[in-house]
C-alpha cells in the first residue's frame, strides 16, 4: 500500500530564504511565500499531467484499487469504495512467494531483540533527504509506540529475512485506524515503515511487501488504508509541505540544514529566532492521565470541521497522546478560575542522524502532532509549543502546512522545507482533490 523503498517524505531541509519582497530583505527567516490552497491543488493537477505526458507509468499501482492518473478530473466515478470486500474465504490463505533466499517473519515489537533488528535496519536504510545528509532515526521506544496503538495486529508487522543468516533486511508494517471522509467512518490499516536494506534495492522486494502486507489486513476484513510517500504515485488526495522553525539556528546552519540568510550574520540569526524565557499562556501544563475525556472531546470536536481525519475515542487519545518522555509531548490549558481543560498541543519526537559531519551525529527534531486552540488564540498557543521544545532541548520544530497550520506559520517565523508530503487512499476514491487546509490526519 506504500511503493519505493520508504513509505515516508525524506527529513528535507529548510528552503534557502529568498526577499520578499512585502518585508524586505533584512532577516534570516523571510521564507519563500508559500502557495495558497488553490495553487497547490493546481500544482498536483499539473505533476500528474506531467507524470502521464513523459509515459512515466507505475506498473505495481495500475493493478492495484487506487486512484489512476487518467481517472483525474472524472466526475462520474463515485466517492468511496473503488472495489467492495470480497468475502474473507477468498483472501489468499498463504503467504505470497518471495524470491528463494529470503523469508517472512512477524516482528514482535514487545521483544526487545527484534525491536532492536527492527530499529538497526531502519536507522540504516530508511529515508534521507536528496544530498543524503540526514536519515530518519525513530528511537526504540518510538517504533513501540507507533506500531502498538488499541486492536494492534502483531501480524501486520512484517519483516522479511536472509533464510541462511536470518538477518533481518526488510519491514513493513500497518496498524489498524478508524478514518473518517467526510460523513463516512471508515476501518482502515495506516501502512508505514516500509523499508527495505539498500543492498537489496534491485530485487523488487517492495510489491511483493505490500501485496502481503493488504493480504494480512484483508484477512481481518479491513479492505482500505492509508499512508504517505515523498513521490508521487497513482494518486495522491492531497500533498502537504513541511515547514521549519529553527530553535537551534546555529547548529542548523553548522551541520547545513539550513544557511545564513542575506546579509546576516550568525549573531543577528540567533537573536531573530531567539524564544522568551517562559510560557505565556496561564493554566499552561503537561497532559495527564485525567485530562484523556477532556482532550478527547475537544479533538473529536475541532477534527469535525476537516473533511479527512481520525475518529479517535479515549482509548485512541491515551495512546497517542498521553506524553511518553523522548516520544510524544501534550500539554493543556487548564483555566486557573474554572478548571476546565480550555485547549492543548502537542508534538513528538522524531531525530534524524546527520550523516557525515564530525561534531554533530544527531539533529533533534519536534514534530507538530494535533493541536486545538478554543480559549487561546492559535499563535500564541503554538509559540508556547516552540519555548516547550526549546526548553527541552530540540533543534528544530516542523509542522505541515495542514489543519489551520497555515495561520501561524510566517507569523511564527518557520520556512518552507523542500520536502513535500502526499497522501494517498487505498480502496477509496476522494473524487477531487483536497487542499492542505482540509486534511486533518497526521501519519507517523
Amino acid at each position: 500500500m506504500v511503493d519505493g523503498d520508504n513509505g515516508s517524505s525524506s527529513p528535507g531541509k529548510e528552503q534557502i530564504p529568498c526577499p520578499d519582497p512585502q518585508h524586505g530583505t533584512d532577516t534570516a527567516a523571510v521564507p519563500v511565500a508559500a502557495a495558497e490552497g488553490d495553487r497547490e491543488v493546481e500544482s498536483l493537477a499539473h505533476r500528474i499531467q506531467e507524470a502521464v505526458a513523459v509515459g512515466m507509468r507505475h506498473r505495481f499501482w495500475e493493478t492495484q484499487p487506487v486512484g489512476q492518473f487518467k481517472d483525474a478530473g472524472d466526475t462520474s466515478l463515485s466517492e468511496g469504495p473503488i472495489e467492495p470486500p470480497a468475502p474473507l474465504s477468498a483472501v489468499k490463505p498463504e503467504p505470497y512467494n518471495l524470491p528463494a533466499l529470503y523469508e517472512w517473519t512477524t516482528c514482535d515489537m514487545d521483544d526487545e531483540q527484534t525491536c532492536a533488528e527492527v530499529y538497526n535496519l531502519l536507522t540504516n536504510n530508511y529515508v534521507e533527504d536528496d544530498e543524503n545528509m540526514f536519515r530518519f532515526n525513530y528511537s526504540k521506544e518510538f517504533l513501540q509506540w507507533a506500531l502498538r496503538p488499541p486492536g494492534y495486529f502483531k501480524a501486520w508487522h512484517i519483516g522479511v529475512r536472509v533464510k541462511a543468516t536470518k538477518k533481518l533486511v526488510a519491514f513493513i508494517t500497518g496498524v489498524p485506524a478508524r478514518i473518517r471522509v467526510r460523513d463516512e467512518v471508515v476501518r482502515m490499516a495506516e501502512v508505514n515503515f516500509l523499508c527495505v536494506h539498500k543492498r537489496l534495492r534491485s530485487k523488487r522486494l517492495a510489491p511483493v511487501m505490500i501485496k502481503e502486507v493488504t493480504r494480512r489486513v484483508h484477512l481481518e476484513n479491513v479492505w482500505q488504508a492509508a499512508y504517505t510517500a515523498g513521490v508521487v504515485l497513482p494518486t495522491p488526495f492531497t500533498t502537504c509541505r513541511y515547514w521549519h522553525r529553527s530553535l537551534n539556528p546555529k547548529k542548523l546552519i553548522d551541520v547545513g540544514f539550513s544557511r545564513l540568510g542575506a546579509r546576516m550574520t550568525m549573531s543577528r540569526t540567533i537573536r531573530l529566532y531567539k524564544l522568551p524565557g517562559s510560557t505565556a499562556t496561564p493554566g499552561l501544563r503537561k497532559m495527564e492521565l485525567r485530562d484523556v475525556p477532556a482532550v478527547t472531546r475537544l479533538l473529536r470536536e475541532y477534527l469535525s470541521q476537516y473533511v479527512v481525519a481520525p475518529d479517535l475515542d479515549e482509548n485512541d487519545v491515551e495512546h497517542w497522546l498521553l506524553p511518553l518522555e523522548n516520544v510524544v509531548e501534550s500539554f493543556v490549558v487548564e483555566s486557573p478560575e474554572t478548571h476546565e481543560v480550555t485547549d492543548f498541543f502537542s508534538f513528538y519526537s522524531l531525530p534524524s542522524s546527520i550523516l557525515n559531519n564530525q561534531n554533530y551525529s544527531v539533529l533533534k527534531a519536534a514534530y507538530s502532532y494535533y493541536n486545538v486552540a478554543k480559549k487561546t488564540p492559535l499563535l500564541q498557543l503554538m509559540n508556547d509549543a516552540l519555548i516547550v521544545a526549546k526548553q527541552k532541548d530540540y533543534d528544530v520544530f516542523n509542522a505541515l502546512d495542514a489543519m489551520h497550520n497555515e495561520t501561524f506559520l510566517k507569523e511564527l517565523k518557520f520556512g518552507p522545507g523542500d520536502g513535500q508530503l502526499h497522501y494517498y487512499l487505498y480502496n477509496y476514491r476522494v473524487r477531487n482533490a483536497l487542499r492542505p487546509s482540509e486534511l486533518g490526519l497526521v501519519l507517523l
